[in-house]
């Protein structure tokens, strides 16, 4: 019997025809969190369903210079994407959270880095706080305090209107941070060394993380801001151990960070129902001492029990959440509406701006 066209047609696979399609319909985001210490880029579905993490080193282009940010952010992008075993992914948005992009000349290079090697449709680069709140509260008010190698405080109010506090740089600002708590925690073995303040366990303790053999080497070794900020675990062990040097400036940093959200709770509209506070990154979660200084001392500011906690979500799941919503045009600030002038900026694949406003 002559076999027809028909007759060779292989059986329908509707496993394979599934796959096929939903690969082709679903839609592939990526957010980033972008810090002093690590980057960290997730990879999901529209779903929710994460395909891809991956982690790389600090981008804070403040800190590490701007190449080297970009490098990081890039490498824990396509990291994560090599997770996901499906080539090729059409990136529907991209979203990163980095700290210090607010200043425009850094904002504009770090921006076409993302353009250029991580092809996507869409592309948000905004501050970490502004991630880290999305992650906190969504849309709705809120304000997010961040302390990890960095410090800075961002709100938004019923209407929208968002304003930040602190976050200049560990030059003249990062209070209350880890390289805040390092830098002191230095500067009191130094006096510890010179006479001039109380002994302290730091002195040793310092040493013996730097491997120095006398505190009064540190002078001459170079650190960097990282490498500084990676001295608060030595300060929180001190602490716990008892030593009141050590314990004060756990006590000084909540202090300082409880400033940061008391400016923005008087700027921000929080007549109608209390803002809530939401406290985030390493510094937050390592110090029971620094948390309850914090909510103690904003509490007396106040005159009234304020609503604080500690982030429950990771920073990148607030910028995988943009992303989306940056792609689906529901972010206002992405839409260039954002009243209090955030620095923000989308823009589509072929390089023109769709919307944005660099500060």
């Amino acid at each position: 019997m002559k076999l027809s066209p028909k007759h060779l047609e292989l059986p329908y696979d509707h496993r394979r025809q599934a796959r096929i399609t939903k690969t082709a319909s679903m839609r592939y985001f990526i957010g980033i969190d972008g810090g002093g210490t690590r980057t960290t880029a997730w990879l999901a579905e529209e779903n929710g369903r994460i395909l891809g993490q991956s982690m790389a080193g600090p981008s804070n282009p403040l800190k590490v210079g701007i190449q080297v940010a970009a490098r990081h952010l890039v490498v824990a992008a396509r990291q994560a994407l090599r997770q996901a075993h499906q080539k090729p992914i059409a990136v529907e948005a991209v979203c990163a959270g980095v700290a210090g992009v607010d200043r425009s000349s850094l904002h504009r290079s770090l921006l076409a880095a993302l353009r250029k090697r991580i092809p996507a449709r869409h592309y948000l680069l905004t501050l970490d706080a502004v991630i880290a709140l999305q992650s906190a509260v969504g849309f709705s008010p809120g304000i997010i305090v961040i302390s990890g190698t960095g410090s800075i405080a961002y709100g938004r109010d019923e209407q929208g209107c968002t304003l930040r506090c602190g976050g200049w740089g560990s030059t003249f600002g990062d209070e209350g941070s880890g390289y805040d708590l390092g830098r002191k925690a230095v500067m009191a073995a130094l006096k510890d060394f010179d006479g001039r303040g109380p002994h302290t366990q730091l002195s040793e303790s310092i040493c013996k993380a730097l491997r120095l053999t006398s505190i009064n080497q540190v002078v001459r070794k170079p650190l960097t801001a990282p490498q500084i900020a990676a001295l608060f675990p030595v300060v929180l062990d001190a602490a716990n151990r008892g030593d009141p040097v050590a314990q004060r400036l756990c006590r000084e940093a909540g202090q300082d960070l409880a400033e940061l959200a008391w400016v923005l709770l008087k700027r921000l509209d929080s007549r109608r129902q209390p803002i809530p506070i939401v406290c985030a990154g390493g510094v937050f979660k390592a110090s029971l001492t620094v948390r309850q200084s914090f909510a103690s001392h904003l509490r007396r500011k106040a005159g009234k029990r304020i609503p604080v906690s500690l982030l429950e979500r990771s920073p990148v799941e607030g910028a995988l959440d943009l992303a989306q919503a940056v792609a689906g045009g529901k972010y206002e600030a992405a839409r260039g509406r954002n009243p209090c002038g955030t620095a923000v900026s989308a823009v589509g694949a072929g390089g023109m701006p769709l919307t944005g406003k660099e500060n």
